[in-house]
């Protein structure tokens, strides 16, 4: 039986009482998963990629590797409307902008609202990673350091086949590795945020900042260890890791207007992977340089929000139903 929140059925009955009319929270039949396909999506919460250089090989060599090993590059961009939490996370589960006005998810706030789903904030049908997978007959779990994720139990609420939270960043990674060895589910979601944490508190690239991107580094460093040690999990599962912001060094907050902010990693690494720069490997994608594009641009930039239909194009799945970023799928990462 799969194992969810306390709280999920009764928060399930509410989301769809509170849904627009038509939302839908399952994608429809797609066929299934290519042959033992599994992605894992990361997502570092604060991770600014002047971090990783700075700490170089020697303090970060997990980033390292997922560099040197795999399709990556460090000026990846966030959504143009705004770089916090839950509207950029939103964005690499729906491959959609945030603004509803213009067929976005519309979360733009960023904390826990119990009786909120992602459909109530667009007011229309949204699907996700998560509603695809399910419509296809696979499983899905979802692990995070904030509480405030639940947002996606209500949302897709038979989409999550197992949901945990726990503030404890280092307990939450060998949760997750455990599900991952236990069960053959075709995607999971791991969310970590002790940079974000400690760059709140005392700033982007201070002290603790660093300390944070170190120890994040070592855990994942256990994921990839992990994932090498199992020959099943070598042989069929792909990494994709990015993040929501970055941040500007010595302040504790962050803007869309500002490049530390708004520029974050995007690395793919495992299964089918051919290692090189991303945008190298991806002609029709332009480096945005020290630039922040609109969603107009003939050649957009690779975004977090890309990280949805990637996942599903590895997956051997159709796009999410609706979503604008990656939507032919065309993101090459072999």
């Amino acid at each position: 039986m799969a194992r969810r929140s306390l709280l999920l059925p009764s928060c399930a009955l509410v989301a769809a009482l509170l849904a627009p009319v038509g939302a839908t929270h399952a994608a429809p039949d797609r066929g299934e998963p290519a042959s033992g396909a599994r992605v894992l999506a990361i997502s570092v919460d604060g991770l600014n990629p002047t971090a990783i250089k700075r700490l170089g090989e020697d303090g970060t060599p997990t980033f390292h590797r997922l560099l040197t090993e795999g399709a990556a590059t460090l000026n990846a961009r966030t959504e143009r409307e705004q770089n916090v939490t839950l509207p950029n996370h939103t964005s690499m589960l729906t491959g959609r902008r945030i603004d509803a006005r213009r067929g976005g998810h519309g979360v733009t706030w960023d904390d826990d609202r119990p009786f909120m789903t992602v459909q109530r904030a667009a007011r229309h049908p949204v699907g996700s990673v998560f509603s695809v997978v399910d419509g296809s007959g696979g499983e899905s779990a979802l692990f995070s350091t904030k509480e405030k994720f639940r947002l996606y139990e209500r949302s897709w609420s038979g989409g999550i086949d197992r949901a945990e939270y726990d503030v404890k960043q280092r307990r939450l990674v060998r949760t997750a590795v455990a599900d991952l060895v236990d069960n053959d589910r075709p995607f999971t979601f791991l969310h970590v945020s002790l940079p974000d944490r400690f760059g709140h508190a005392y700033g982007g690239l201070s002290r603790q900042y660093l300390s944070a991107v170190r120890k994040t580094d070592r855990q994942l460093g256990t994921v990839l260890d992990t994932i090498e040690a199992n020959p099943t999990l070598d042989e069929h599962l792909t990494v994709i890791l990015t993040a929501d912001h970055g941040f500007v060094p010595g302040r504790r907050t962050h803007t869309p207007r500002v490049l530390a902010d708004f520029r974050v990693p995007f690395l793919v690494w495992g299964a089918g992977v051919q290692p090189g720069d991303l945008y190298a490997l991806n002609p029709d994608y332009r480096n945005p340089r020290k630039t922040h594009p609109g969603y107009a641009a003939a050649r957009q930039p690779v975004r977090n929000g890309d990280l949805a239909n990637l996942a599903l194009d590895l997956l051997g799945l159709d796009a999410v139903p609706g979503s604008e970023l990656n939507a032919d799928q065309d993101l090459d990462v072999s």
